[in-house]
């Protein structure tokens, strides 16, 4: 292993092959990510009388929604459940970086 500046640290050789990436969308701590139809984002922005630029925003290269293939200006729905609130709802619409 090749050492660092750092006492104790040290970097093992070449790529971490063999290790499996993280599917960050499975993990119990990320919420369900979904890509609206404009149907539905016509929907939502005439029930609540917003546009588009005042919701919130999320990366595109954000890891939870990168597999859904969204492009800037689509808008993700995030389903949240809590224990006291229940299920909630959230909208974010994509931006590029």
């Amino acid at each position: 292993m090749e050492e660092t500046r750092w006492p104790g640290v040290r970097i093992p050789p070449g790529p971490l092959k063999g290790r499996k990436k993280m599917e960050v969308r499975k993990h119990v701590l990320v919420p369900p990510h979904e890509l609206m139809s404009e149907a539905e984002v016509d929907e939502l922005l005439a029930r609540y009388g917003i546009t588009k630029k005042e919701l919130p925003r999320i990366n595109m290269n954000d890891p939870a929604i990168k597999d859904l293939g969204a492009k800037s200006g689509d808008v993700i729905k995030i389903k949240r459940t809590s224990p006291i609130s229940g299920i909630s709802y959230y909208y974010r619409v994509v931006i590029e970086e």
